[in-house]
């Protein structure tokens, strides 16, 4: 975050503990809950839009934001509840300019244990680096590469700059800033060194890898976003999104342990540590593969 995207924050945090101090209704937890779910909200907006008022939320900020939500792999009740929150707060502020959406609006998936498969499958994987090629967007090849081979978010990919970039292709290890500031190492295969390798010879050294120089990160993540949205039919018939490729990941690294001899708790373990996870429940999720959960 910048000088300046934390002066926003700051002042949109002054906002809410306004509106917070005011508010008698609902318990004290249900209030609490939703003050976190608000200041997180409050970070996006001044990272993404740079708002500077609270009451000049509208619709657009909340179907970013539940994008947003959605391409974290949160889950459709958890987003659910962040929505009724910001609603909550916003309908306690006076002078708000516009309303806002209510979940019955927002394509709002629900997401269980054998519930919804967001997997991408190799044929759809690979229909996609062609249609990357054919569109002369070899950056985004190399970015679907690291989610279906390394296992990354999307906002991982464009943190990625030349020196970790050279330091993967000598070590077949890239370490990786996750959410919460979470570093962890993986393993990377020689596809994605070779990836890298095409990026470095027209990339100046010292540059994100995936991001031009005048260009904001978060702009970049999005127009990827919206190559997918918008050539998906050419690949699948499947709603994916880039969040999917680590759903396969997962996937497939669990059943190469098992292969191993490795029980369920052991695999599933190893790739919650690969995919920077701590949380049983989270990886059993990206395991799930549309039917009745057995892992």
């Amino acid at each position: 975050m910048t000088t300046n995207q934390k002066g926003t924050y700051k002042n949109l945090l002054a906002q809410l503990e306004k509106v917070v101090r005011h508010t008698r209704q609902g318990s004290f937890k249900t209030r609490d809950r939703y003050t976190a779910a608000c200041k997180r909200f409050c970070r996006f907006l001044a990272e993404v839009y740079k708002l500077e008022k609270l009451a000049n939320v509208a619709p657009k900020h909340i179907l970013a934001y539940t994008e947003f939500l959605q391409e974290k792999g949160l889950s459709a009740s958890t987003i659910k509840t962040d929505l009724t929150a910001i609603r909550f707060y916003h309908d306690q502020m006076p002078n708000t300019k516009h309303v806002l959406p209510d979940n019955s609006e927002l394509n709002l998936a629900r997401r269980k244990f054998g519930g919804v498969d967001r997997s991408w499958s190799s044929l759809e994987f690979n229909r996609f680096l062609a249609l990357c090629l054919s569109k002369n967007r070899h950056d985004y090849a190399c970015i679907a590469c690291l989610g279906y081979y390394a296992g990354l978010r999307i906002e991982e990919c464009f943190r990625i700059d030349t020196a970790k970039a050279e330091k993967a292709i000598q070590t077949n290890i890239l370490n990786v800033k996750g959410k919460n500031g979470k570093v962890r190492d993986v393993p990377i295969q020689e596809s994605i060194k070779i990836e890298f390798a095409k990026m470095l010879e027209t990339k100046p050294r010292g540059q994100k890898l995936f991001v031009a120089p005048d260009e904001k990160t978060h702009l970049a993540i999005k127009k990827l976003q919206n190559f997918i949205n918008y050539h998906r039919k050419c690949f699948t018939g499947n709603n994916l999104t880039f969040h999917g490729l680590r759903h396969t990941y997962a996937q497939n690294k669990y059943a190469e342990f098992k292969n191993k001899g490795l029980s369920d708790f052991e695999a599933r373990k190893k790739v919650s540590e690969l995919i920077g996870h701590n949380r049983d429940d989270v990886t059993r999720i990206y395991l799930s593969k549309g039917d009745e959960d057995n892992v």
